[in-house]
């Protein structure tokens, strides 16, 4: 076989990407399509899955046009996490929009449940996670009880949805799993007290498997062959890959809708307000999930969000972009502050009820004080989660990815807030990050370390600000956060 192709397929929360890589993983083709996200009502996010699986296919078709004759021989493919949807399992047809990982329906719901009894899962009782989202179907969704009724009821995460329409396998993988709250801590299977406490039945929810190995192939007719599937796994744990930060202490933050924030641990590791969490797992002899590797994770859950609803909703500037450029025309935010808490409040703080918050408005303000507010919120959040990493053990290096990395204002506040250098990744590690664990599970690399051992070492961010300046702007930043997470 001639110099073999990789494919990354990475379905994020606003678009879908495929990427075919060279196993030097470099770069040979690339598409994007964009995907809507709808506000129904109040708190309620969602998606079509079946513009999403267009969205797939067609990116798919259209980097494969440039294989030029290559064989693609493995893909990865990662998703949005936490982010699920119903469909049937006689005609695999969707019955419900995706209810995408920022929908906060279930909040009522979630207020029945006691702490208690979800503390095996190692996550907070938190909207966040798919499992009060699955019980809100079970309970509000006149199709998924149809289903239920006639035995055909499928539940699961958009890439379980995904594999089975394009592959006919109904899985999905212990990464994912982990992000469910419907899994315990250490555990390889579907826990039976979590979903007794969701309402939830092990039948209706995808086999867990490993995220790299001989997991199927994925089919269609617009494409030109079988491709085989050798990685299934969270973007965020895909980015994690795909970044580099495969060893102990090392983070990575992705700056998308939301910033995630993930560090490699040893094994399993807790901290105060980060979550554990499964970075991969390998397939074993029989093709069961074999040795797990662990992190620690935390989501800022608006910060490219944050920009666009400032920008159109509150029509500060013709788009995002536009709005974090002018942040540069000024060189603070003129006592303006701003919580991003469009849906909630996420690590450390756990506060899903908080509320957006800008504060500090006087006559002096103009848009561009307001974006710089922005950024330093967006920033400071995740220092927020750094330092409850922090605390668990050495943090060695910070690797910076995502569109909103395209800004420099954005890194140097995020460098100064930190008091460390950024390593500056490409912006699309994601797709990438899919890609190497598909040539883990095809055997082309050894092993993840061996796979980053190509990846190229992004530019550096130096931080500019003083210790003495940066602890003044802690503390502030930590009253503002506790003062406006307690309005109503």
């Amino acid at each position: 076989m001639t110099n073999p192709l990789l494919l990354g397929i990475d379905e994020g929360t606003t678009a879908v990407k495929a990427a075919l890589f060279d196993c030097e993983l470099r770069v040979v083709a690339e598409a994007r399509r964009a995907v809507a996200i709808s506000h129904p009502q109040p708190g309620w996010v969602e998606q079509d899955p079946e513009t999403i699986l267009e969205a797939v296919v067609d990116a798919v078709a259209e980097v494969l046009e440039h294989a030029e004759g290559r064989d693609v021989i493995a893909a990865g493919l990662d998703h949005q996490g936490e982010s699920v949807l119903a469909w049937d399992a006689e005609h695999k047809r969707a019955l419900t929009p995706v209810v995408v990982w920022q929908d906060k329906r279930q909040e009522s719901l979630l207020r029945d449940i006691a702490h208690d009894d979800v503390a095996r899962s190692g996550l907070p009782l938190d909207p966040y996670f798919s499992a009060g989202k699955l019980a809100w179907l079970l309970a509000n969704d006149r199709a998924v009880r149809e289903a239920r009724e006639r035995g055909s009821l499928r539940l699961g995460t958009v890439d379980a949805f995904l594999v089975e329409r394009l592959g006919g396998r109904f899985a999905t993988d212990l990464s994912t799993a982990s992000r469910t709250q419907l899994l315990a801590r250490g555990g390889r299977d579907w826990d039976e007290q979590l979903l007794a406490t969701f309402g939830v039945q092990r039948e209706w929810l995808p086999a867990i498997g490993p995220t790299f190995g001989k997991l199927g192939a994925l089919t269609h007719p617009r494409w030109p062959a079988e491709i085989a599937l050798a990685a299934q796994l969270v973007d965020q744990q895909a980015a994690l890959a795909g970044s580099g930060a495969t060893r102990r202490g090392e983070l990575k933050a992705t700056y998308g809708t939301g910033v995630f924030v993930l560090g490699r641990t040893d094994g399993e590791t807790e901290a105060d307000g980060v979550l554990p969490t499964v970075a991969w797992a390998a397939a074993d002899a029989h093709g069961g999930v074999g040795e797990v590797a662990y992190a620690l994770d935390g989501g800022v859950f608006a910060a490219g969000a944050l920009l666009d609803w400032m920008a159109q909703g509150l029509g500060l500037a013709p788009d995002a972009r536009t709005l974090a450029r002018s942040a540069a025309s000024v060189s603070d935010s003129a006592g303006v502050m701003v919580l991003p808490a469009l849906a909630g409040l996420g690590a450390p703080w756990w506060q899903p009820g908080a509320h957006a918050v800008v504060a500090g408005l006087h006559a002096g303000v103009g848009p561009a004080h307001v974006a710089r507010a922005a950024l330093e919120a967006i920033a400071w959040r995740v220092s927020d989660i750094v330092e409850a990493m922090g605390a668990a053990g050495a943090v060695n290096g910070v690797r910076v990815d995502g569109g909103l990395t395209n800004d420099p204002t954005l890194l140097q506040i995020q460098a100064d807030a930190l008091g460390m250098e950024l390593l500056v990744n490409d912006a699309d590690v994601t797709v990438l990050g899919a890609a190497m664990l598909a040539g883990v599970g095809a055997g082309v690399f050894a092993s993840v370390e061996d796979a980053a051992k190509r990846l190229p070492r992004g530019r550096v961010v130096k931080p500019t600000s003083t210790a003495a300046e940066r602890a003044a702007q802690r503390e502030r930043w930590r009253r503002f956060v506790t003062a406006s997470s307690a309005l109503p």
